[in-house]
């Protein structure tokens, strides 16, 4: 019995230890994101500011995983190169360590204070940022207490036989024990928790230094594969990029598997008195590793390219801005549109998923969602930076038009990815956490509005790549008639509400905001048509500013 009760405090430890990563990483992400990733972006000028803000932003979240996903995403956009990505991965595995000697001294006296300026923080706060921080600050109070409760419930396991007997057998054969210590960090998804238990375990005679090498080493190792997991869906210079990762640790756990057996007992030797052997051997693994390959970031670029070439299934149909084609500008501009053409059809998959992760519960339709913004966001920049070449040659004033005409409804397709991927996209997700339901009127009407959206959607394409007068006004036509679809459902809503009908009530919220971003949507797609009607006379000066008004 003594013994079981020790193990659920040993469980409990850990789960709680790991909770608290998440409330301080989701803490962070929900106050800060936008400023870390603008961090992130902007500290990649050169190999080493790029680790440094890796390193800064593992820190700041408690997680080396999120921080790949970011530099993944940025990397998979073509914002940042994938060798600034890499040492950004190289930074971020320092954090880790960083962290962990942090949370390795005595602070449990800390931690009721920061649960309590967190609780009041969290609850007085109007704004995302301030609730983040009161977030991240609960997490933090609540890792400190974790770690304590750890310390006591590894007291008895480390004097225990049975422990002892374990890490014997793991002494005679230490590739057992990188794989176990591998097993726990990707189990549980942090090598940071890993780390803080074996240390916690160093201070038992009964680990050797060189197993102690062995097992920080296989937390290294391990940590890095949810990274890999995280970024399947975000394209393959992101998989590369974190695969490369990967190969990085694995190739430092090798090294590590290698010369345990004498780097262990020098180690030993050297540590100064007072300071835990297993965090300063996590800091060592990952000060070398970036000491190594951070100035092997090209080499390591072109193998990782060699060993995860792009997959012919992904490379996608081949690019229309041809580089070949600017000095015919009306070739250029002709690639250009049927580029921006594709955009649209993404933009019109995004909805699609949309409606029917509405209609059905879908937790990966968000993330799928986002993904293919990053595409349409992707492609918008492909696009610009194309008509900045084409823009240095001479175009007359026709080109010069259709070449505004063709970047607006880029511009105006990328505003509708981001109202669903930010907007519509989060309201399927809280009608999924919140177990809404829509009344059946409500639903046929959502689904009516969001029908009659994809088929203004498949309009505008047309519009845009004919240019034709009688479709311009159709879709001209179409904008008003989704105004009168939306106030009718906003007047049966209503009705509904007044007739206390149950779904309706819990519903209200939502049916409203998705008409109010529907109709938001269908204006950015007429958008497409009002240079047209301009040209051929048929949009006088005032409608074209009601139109804009109404937009």
């Amino acid at each position: 019995m003594t013994s079981t009760i020790q193990l659920i405090d040993l469980l409990g430890a850990g789960a709680l230890l790991l909770w608290a990563l998440r409330m301080v990483k989701s803490g962070i992400l929900s106050g800060f994101g936008a400023s870390l990733r603008n961090g992130i972006a902007r500290g990649t000028g050169n190999r080493v500011t790029a680790a440094l803000s890796g390193m800064l932003a593992t820190i700041a979240v408690q997680s080396s995983t999120a921080t790949a996903v970011i530099a993944g995403s940025f990397v998979s956009r073509d914002l940042i190169g994938p060798r600034m990505a890499q040492a950004v991965l190289l930074g971020a595995n320092l954090g880790t360590a960083l962290t962990a000697a942090i949370l390795v001294n005595d602070l449990h006296w800390l931690s009721p204070a920061l649960v309590l300026a967190g609780v009041i923080t969290h609850a007085r706060s109007q704004l995302a940022k301030g609730r983040g921080i009161g977030k991240a600050l609960i997490g933090l109070g609540l890792m400190l207490f974790a770690l304590e409760l750890l310390g006591a419930a590894t007291g008895p396991l480390r004097e225990a036989e049975v422990t002892t007997a374990i890490l014997s057998a793991l002494s005679q054969g230490p590739i057992f024990g990188l794989l176990l210590a591998a097993a726990l960090a990707f189990a549980s998804s942090s090598s940071l928790a890993v780390v803080l238990f074996v240390s916690m375990l160093a201070d038992s005679t009964a680990v050797s230094p060189s197993l102690l090498l062995v097992l920080v080493a296989g937390a290294n190792l391990g940590g890095a594969i949810p990274p890999c997991l995280a970024v399947t869906s975000d394209g393959p210079e992101a998989r590369r990029l974190t695969r490369g990762n990967l190969a990085v640790r694995a190739a430092g756990s090798l090294l590590v598997l290698v010369t345990a057996g004498l780097a262990g007992p020098v180690m030993a030797a050297h540590v100064p008195a007072g300071v835990n052997l297993g965090i300063a051997a996590h800091l060592a693994f990952n000060a070398i590793l970036l000491a190594l390959f951070l100035p092997l970031l090209g080499p390591l670029d072109r193998l990782t390219r060699r060993l995860w070439p792009d997959p012919e299934g992904e490379r996608g149909a081949p690019s229309h801005l041809d580089d070949a084609a600017l000095d015919t500008p009306a070739l250029a501009l002709g690639g250009a549109a049927r580029e921006v053409l594709r955009i649209g059809d993404t933009v019109a998959a995004m909805m699609e998923l949309n409606l029917r992760s509405l209609l059905v519960d879908d937790p990966g339709a968000p993330r799928e969602i986002g993904r293919l913004d990053d595409r349409v966001d992707a492609a918008l920049y492909e696009v610009k930076q194309y008509f900045l070449r084409l823009g240095r040659s001479d175009l007359n004033e026709p080109e010069a038009a259709r070449m505004r005409e063709i970047l607006s409804y880029a511009i105006n397709l990328e505003h509708i990815g981001d109202i669903i991927d930010r907007d519509l996209s989060q309201m399927a997700r809280k009608k999924a956490e919140r177990q809404v339901k829509f009344s059946p009127a409500g639903e046929e009407e959502i689904g009516e509005l969001y029908r009659k959206t994809l088929l203004n959607l498949e309009l505008a394409q047309s519009v845009f790549l004919s240019r034709d007068v009688n479709l311009a006004r159709r879709l001209t036509a179409e904008k008003v008639h989704v105004r009168q679809i939306e106030e009718r459902s906003q007047k049966k809503h209503i009705e509904r509400l007044q007739n206390g009908q149950p779904e309706t009530l819990g519903s209200t919220s939502l049916h409203l905001d998705i008409l109010r971003d529907l109709k938001r949507i269908n204006a950015h797609v007429a958008a497409v048509a009002l240079p047209i009607l301009s040209e051929a006379g048929e949009l006088s000066a005032s409608r074209v500013i009601t139109l804009q008004n109404a937009s």
